[in-house]
C-alpha cells in the first residue's frame, strides 16, 4: 500500500518494479497487469513508461491494440480500465497494480483481481492519494496490522520532491482540506461540499458517553433494508446521544428478517421504529402483523421542512451532522465512519439541500451507504419520551398516529 502525494513519481516507479518481475520471471507464462480507474486513463498515463522503459528489451513484442508487452521469456504486461471488469475475469496474475483505488468499485478488487491472486501466490501494489475514507482507506489500515502487507505514506513535506516554494504556492491557491489531501496524504480531509466532513466523524467515534450520560434519553431504532445484491439490512439502535453498536444482517428474506427486527424491539424497548419503505414492505407488513407498531420511511418523500430540504434522506442525514455536532456519539466502526463522511451536498434552485444519491455513491466506487442510512432513519420525525415506569410520549404529525395505535 503506497499512499503518496502528488507528482512524487509513483507510477513510474510501480511500472518500473513490474517490468524488473516480468523480466527475472522464470514460469515462461508470468502474467503482470496495471489497472487505472479507466482503460483510457491507463494508457494515458502508463502506457508511454510502459513502453519507453522496456525499448531496450531485446525481442520485446508491443501490441498497442491490447496495450501488452510480451517478452521473450513468456512473460507479459497488460494495462487494463477498472471501468471494464469483466475483460480481467478469468485471468490470473502473478502481480498487479492497482492506481487510484479510491477511484474504483469496491468489487474489482474483492470479487475479480484478489481471486486472480491466490492459484499463482501473486502479489498486489496498491498506489494513490487519499480522497476520504473508502476502499483505498480500508486497505490502508489493513495493511498496518497485517504482516504479509505493508503500508507506507510519503507526504510532501517530508519527502521533499516538490520545491517548498512550489508548496508555499499550492497552500496559497488551494483550500485547507485539498491541500490535506493532495500534499499531506491526509485520509481525514474532506471535500469542501461534504455533508458531514471526516473530522466530525472521527471525534464522534471518540466520544466515550456512560449509562448515566443518556440515563432517560429516548430510544429510536432505524432499519434500513437491502435493497441490492451488495447490500446489507442494518439495525440501528440510538438513545439520545449514544448510538450503540449496528446489527447486520445479510441474506436474509423478509420473514427472517422481520423476527430478527422484532426481537431487537423486545430488547430494546424503544420508543419508536422507523423503517425504510423502499424494500421493507414485506418487513414492515409482518411486524404490524405481530402487532408492532412501526412507521414506513420513504426516503424519497418530502422533507417536514420542505423548504429547506430538496427530500426526506437530505433532511434526515442533515439531523445527523446536527446530532453529532450537538455531541453524539457513534461506534468506532471503519465501515460507518466512512458511509457518514461520504456523501457530499448542493443546493437546487430553490436553495433547498440536496444529499448525493446513493446511485451517484456507487458510480464512486463507494459502498452503499447501509449503516449510516439506519442512523439517519433514527432521525426521520422527533419523538419525546419518559421512562422509569412512567407512561411513553411520541410527537408525531396526526397522519401518523395510526401507526403508533396513539
Amino acid at each position: 500500500m503506497i499512499v503518496a502525494h502528488r507528482r512524487l513519481g509513483k507510477t513510474v516507479c510501480v511500472i518500473n518494479h513490474a517490468i524488473m518481475k516480468a523480466l527475472t520471471d522464470k514460469s515462461g507464462s508470468g502474467r503482470y497487469g496495471y489497472i487505472a480507474p479507466y482503460r483510457s486513463q491507463a494508457k494515458s498515463i502508463a502506457w508511454d513508461y510502459v513502453k519507453h522503459f522496456t525499448a531496450g528489451v531485446p525481442g520485446r513484442n508491443v501490441n498497442e491494440t491490447e496495450l501488452t508487452v510480451d517478452f521473450p521469456n513468456g512473460a507479459r504486461i497488460r494495462l487494463f480500465g477498472a471501468d471494464n471488469p469483466d475483460a480481467m475475469r478469468g485471468l490470473y496474475f502473478d502481480g498487479v497494480i492497482l492506481d487510484e483505488v479510491a477511484d474504483m468499485k469496491p468489487e474489482v478488487w474483492g470479487e475479480i483481481i484478489r481471486p486472480a491472486l491466490s492459484d499463482r501466490n501473486g502479489w498486489a501494489c496498491f498506489i494513490g492519494t487519499p480522497k476520504g475514507q473508502n476502499l483505498f482507506h480500508e486497505l490502508y489500515e489493513y495493511g498496518l496490522s497485517h504482516n504479509s502487507w505493508c503500508s507506507v505514506i510519503y507526504r510532501a513535506d517530508e519527502t521533499g520532491i516538490i520545491p517548498a516554494q512550489e508548496l508555499e504556492e499550492a497552500i496559497a491557491v488551494m483550500s485547507a482540506n485539498q491541500y490535506r489531501q493532495e500534499f499531506l496524504c491526509d485520509f481525514s480531509a474532506s471535500e469542501d461540499n461534504v455533508l458531514i466532513t471526516i473530522d466530525m466523524v472521527s471525534d464522534a467515534a471518540k466520544k466515550g458517553l456512560t449509562e448515566a450520560d443518556i440515563r432517560g434519553a429516548v430510544r429510536v431504532m432505524g432499519v434500513d433494508v437491502a435493497r441490492f445484491g451488495d447490500d446489507r439490512s442494518v439495525i440501528c439502535r440510538r438513545e439520545g446521544l449514544w448510538c450503540h453498536d449496528m446489527r447486520i444482517v445479510e441474506n436474509a428474506d423478509n420473514m427472517t428478517f422481520a423476527g430478527i427486527v422484532a426481537r431487537e424491539i423486545d430488547e430494546f424497548k424503544p420508543d419508536g421504529v422507523f423503517i425504510d419503505a423502499g424494500r421493507g414492505e414485506g418487513v414492515i407488513d409482518r411486524l404490524r402483523q405481530l402487532g408492532y407498531s412501526v412507521l414506513e420511511i420513504n426516503f424519497g418523500s418530502s422533507a417536514s421542512e420542505s423548504a429547506r430540504y430538496a427530500n426526506k434522506r437530505s433532511e434526515m442525514w442533515d439531523k445527523v451532522r446536527e446530532w453529532i455536532k450537538s455531541g453524539g456519539a457513534i461506534p468506532n466502526n471503519p465501515e460507518l465512519k466512512s458511509e457518514l463522511a461520504s456523501p457530499t451536498y448542493k443546493f437546487d434552485a430553490g436553495g433547498r439541500l440536496v444529499l448525493e444519491p446513493k446511485e451517484k455513491l456507487k458510480e464512486r466506487g463507494l459502498r452503499s451507504p447501509d449503516l449510516a442510512d439506519a442512523l439517519a432513519l433514527t432521525f426521520a420525525y422527533p419523538i419525546r419520551g419518559t421512562r422509569g415506569g412512567q407512561s411513553v410520549r411520541r410527537i408525531m404529525n396526526d397522519d401518523m398516529s395510526k401507526y403508533f395505535g396513539l
